[in-house]
């Protein structure tokens, strides 16, 4: 399959909507194929990851092989290994002896990819899509004016947005220092002018954020809080075994479950893709007992504490948390000049897709119905990138499956196997094993 025209117009096979890592690595892994011609299209200005949570020690946390192209073609000159050469940094990361990339150097090779694509551009908004006659026209808003184009399948990436729950909402609109974690580098010198400070949330960006700004407590004398629902700073769970739950057989076993049972499995599987690393929590306690020596850490950790509700007094210049303790079934108040809220992302459907809602396939509660190969057309013609967290599980959001599904996506809309799909690489079976009839 390849482009063609109509009218004089270009016709692509695929047009990809957002461009983060997802949507960018389809991109890498499309551009040397000469039977598929793609365009990428996003509305920032350039390629630019997180920027609110680049802090100077962060890292993946996953390993470097999961770039963005290295598991579908280990020879694509678009691997982190290759841009490490390119940047002469390969030698320096082999001395450092850590497979897992800083986050703002795989930013950086991010932006580097996303430079040798002439096929991505940036800053065009995509405001409606329409169909007829076998394509899709998408038109978008751009630097230049409107534009307009055309392709067959559709690939949205448009990825996540910040997540605030419903009982911190008005602490929001109320106004003063509160801020989801996605802007905390742009507002941190502002966080730390306050006399109190409270987190929200018990994954990595918490973790991260909590370290960040108690190692510099001393120098601004603040009184630091860290409060979590969960019963715990649990530890993101990364043995081997349990990493096999992010390969094929488990997306196999996970996408023919009931829906009903596949919700369930995601409420109670936090701990495989939400959880902090076991090294930060470990550092998090060595820096605790580290400025504890000098007297009490005005810092406080509150374990299950979910946050219920929320005010803010202009005239104190002071939220007042209302927060329930699960075991203890009591209500209590917390007060803090600011609060950050890092409270994670969710998918969001973009309104564009109004004008081919009748092409998109629903389930029971009018989520996307993903099929097995990420499809949610009903004519096999759009897919989606990390959207499926209901229909294929926790490895949905996982950097190390992205070359995976998108190797699926090619094939599907190709209709060969460029890139070859795994089909089995677990040493476990996640269903029951298949009954042999054992003769007399």
């Amino acid at each position: 399959m390849s482009a063609g025209t109509a009218g004089g117009e270009r016709i692509f096979d695929i047009a990809g909507i957002g461009v983060g890592p997802f949507n960018l690595g389809l991109a890498a892994l499309t551009a040397p194929l000469e039977e598929l011609d793609a365009v990428f299209l996003e509305r920032r200005d350039g390629f630019d990851w997180h920027p609110g949570m680049m802090l100077e020690s962060a890292h993946l946390q996953v390993p470097f092989m999961a770039d963005l192209v290295t598991m579908a073609d280990p020879t694509s000159p678009y691997s982190f290994l290759n841009f490490l050469k390119e940047t002469g940094r390969l030698y320096p990361f082999y001395i450092r002896e850590n497979f897992y990339p800083l986050r703002a150097e795989y930013n950086a090779y991010c932006q580097w990819v996303a430079g040798q694509l002439p096929q991505v551009h940036f800053g065009m908004e995509v405001r409606s899509i329409d169909y007829h006659d076998g394509v899709y026209t998408v038109h978008s808003q751009g630097p230049e004016g409107p534009r307009r184009v055309r392709a067959r399948n559709l690939v949205l990436g448009t990825g996540t947005a910040p997540y605030v729950p419903a009982a911190a909402a008005g602490v929001l609109a109320a106004g003063g220092v509160v801020l989801h974690n996605a802007d905390y580098l742009a507002r941190k010198a502002e966080l730390q002018r306050q006399p109190s400070i409270t987190i929200v949330g018990s994954g990595q960006s918490a973790a991260e954020i909590y370290y960040d700004l108690l190692s510099e407590i001393d120098v601004h004398g603040y009184q630091l809080n860290w409060v979590t629902r969960s019963g715990r700073f649990f530890p993101l769970e990364y043995t081997k075994l349990t990493l096999e739950m992010t390969s094929p057989e488990y997306v196999d076993y996970f996408h023919a479950l009931p829906a009903q049972t596949r919700d369930r499995l995601n409420a109670g599987q936090k701990n495989l893709y939400k959880g902090i690393d076991e090294a930060l929590i470990n550092d998090i306690y060595d820096l605790l007992y580290a400025k504890s020596l000098a007297g009490p850490v005005p810092t406080t950790l509150l374990t299950h504490a979910a946050l219920t509700g929320a005010e803010y007094s202009p005239a104190e210049g002071m939220h007042r948390l209302s927060l329930r303790h699960a075991e203890l079934a009591e209500d209590f108040t917390l007060d803090s000049a600011a609060v950050v809220l890092a409270t994670g992302y969710t998918y969001r459907e973009p309104a564009f897709l109004a004008g081919i809602a009748d092409r998109i396939r629903r389930d029971a509660q009018g989520r996307f119905d993903v099929d097995r190969n990420y499809g949610i057309g009903t004519a096999g013609d759009i897919f989606v990138q990390n959207a499926e967290l209901h229909t294929h599980g926790f490895a949905t959001p996982d950097l190390g499956m992205a070359a995976y599904r998108n190797s699926a996506i090619i094939r599907a809309v190709g209709g060969a196997e460029v890139y070859p799909v795994e089909r089995s690489i677990a040493f476990q079976q996640f269903g029951v094993p298949a009954r042999v009839e054992v003769m007399a």
